[in-house]
């Protein structure tokens, strides 16, 4: 019998066929990147590659998009982030961008990473690794003490990362509760440079949630392997330094839409629409004692929800968990130049794009590509009937890889769980249709389907109830559950 690492691995590659992805690389695509050369960035670059960068991503990453470093300027703060140039090396419509337009994300399971680019690119020649010199597009914005950016430009560099970082031990030191990392220390300046933009990154996060962001702390769980087998489903914990580089995404995505449209160039948008079950959020918020507008009110939702996070803090990730639920996804669309899109309602921003992350996601090479163009003052490399292809394309592909990436993660669940039959659990549901009932556990992460549901009228999205788990089924993702009195 395979091990489980090795049953989870044939789930994730029978997943991906199943749901029209290619989890090899053509052989065009493969003769392709054998043959790219690590070439020197031609035209006006500027070098920045003294500046103290640094990337801050995963433990296990290797693929990294973005650095960030803090200048001070006449009395003010700059932050710039470098974007790693992957169109200087996957041309457009070549066989390597074309397998990335097929597939457009990389898909993320337990078992394998399926990435968007062969990892001769992805993790090498268009990765932003440490001690190496790579091109990348960099976005540098002004930002004054009350976190609103002042100003912003964009343009290409040389670029040269000082130190690679991970999230859990640059997180234990901005909270004081660890050392600083070596490598983070090996830098002369770089840990007064991280404190500098530690503390424009809260600005910002501040700036944002005056406007009306919303505060949300939801878990996600990770699969935990002891040699080949499934140990537990862990909390992925978030960090201050996790936050420091969501903010900086933040500000970097929407000072790109801004840049494009001020170009006069047409461009992908990501935005989340004013929720259409806004009335189960009032509900929600009524039996806590609080009392939300009839019409969505950002402002509102998230005055409650601090306070909710203030009187249950245990009890908040759920919470969240189920505002988002409500809320609905993100959607991507095109924006032509002064013709407004829906805001996204989370962020509280009306311009916000995909550009950081062009090594995973087709969106952001796409945005890149414009945004190059825009620079060099050249025409848009596509059409507004193309964007418009390629952003219905982007989320029907991404909504295959959110169920691969689930399913695998629900496989390896199962394998935790399979030996614990008959145990009961705190749950909430998650998910409530005419197909069923959903419920996740608070420890370990796990969803599964309530076993007997039927339809959606006894449970709604956030109500707790307690479950007992009565079958999994490792190799379908099946985990199920049925309710009991508490």
């Amino acid at each position: 019998m395979e091990n489980p690492r090795a049953t989870l691995r044939a789930i994730a590659r029978q997943a991906m066929l199943e749901r029209g992805f290619e989890p090899d690389y053509p052989p065009a695509a493969v003769a392709q990147t054998q043959h790219i050369a690590d070439a020197p960035a031609a035209g006006e670059h500027r070098d920045l590659r003294q500046l103290p960068w640094c990337s801050i991503d995963n433990d296990d990453s290797r693929d990294l998009d973005q650095l960030s470093v803090a200048e001070t300027r006449n009395g003010r703060t700059a932050i710039l982030v470098a974007v790693a140039d992957v169109d200087g090396m996957v041309a457009c419509d070549s066989p390597v961008d074309r397998h990335a337009q097929t597939n457009t994300t990389s898909v993320y399971t337990a078992a394998e990473i399926f990435a968007m680019l062969p990892e001769r690119l992805s993790t090498d020649l268009t990765s932003l690794g440490p001690d190496v010199d790579r091109p990348a597009v960099v976005v540098d914005m002004t930002i004054e003490a009350d976190g609103s950016v002042r100003e912003s430009q964009v343009y290409l560099a040389m670029v040269r990362n000082q130190a690679k970082l991970a999230y859990p031990s640059v997180g234990a030191w901005l909270e004081g509760q660890g050392a600083a990392p070596p490598a983070l220390t090996a830098v002369a300046g770089l840990a007064e440079n991280l404190r500098q933009q530690d503390a424009i990154a809260r600005a910002l996060k501040a700036s944002r949630h005056r406007r009306g962001a919303l505060t949300l702390d939801t878990i996600e769980g990770r699969p935990v392997f002891d040699g080949d087998a499934v140990r537990d489903v862990a909390v992925i914990q978030r960090t201050r330094a996790s936050e420091l580089i969501e903010d900086f995404m933040i500000a970097v995505n929407t000072c790109t839409a801004k840049f494009l449209e001020s170009r006069g160039f047409s461009s992908l948008r990501r935005v989340v629409r004013i929720p259409e079950r806004w009335p189960r959020l009032v509900t929600l918020a009524a039996d806590t004692g609080t009392t939300l507008p009839p019409s969505p009110d950002a402002p509102a939702l998230e005055a409650w929800l601090l306070k909710q996070r203030e009187n249950d803090p245990d009890r908040f990730p759920e919470l969240s968990l189920t505002v988002v639920k409500l809320l609905g996804r993100g959607e991507y669309v095109v924006e032509a130049p002064n013709e407004p899109t829906p805001d996204h309602f989370g962020l509280a921003v009306d311009d916000y794009t995909h550009a950081t992350a062009p090594n995973r996601r087709f969106a952001d090479l796409v945005t890149q590509r414009l945004v190059k163009a825009a620079v060099a003052g050249r025409r848009a490399p596509y059409s507004d009937d193309a964007l418009t292809a390629i952003a219905a394309r982007c989320m029907e592909r991404e909504d295959a890889a959110n169920r691969v990436e689930r399913l695998v993660r629900k496989a390896a669940a199962a394998l935790v769980l399979e030996h614990r039959i008959g145990e009961r659990f705190d749950a909430v549901v998650t998910g409530a249709s005419a197909k069923g009932i959903w419920v996740r556990l608070r420890h370990p992460v796990v969803e599964g389907r309530l076993e007997g549901s039927g339809s959606a009228t006894r449970w709604q999205v956030g109500d707790r109830l307690r479950v007992r788990l009565v079958h999994v089924d490792p190799a379908k993702g099946f985990i199920d559950f049925a309710a009991v009195q508490p």
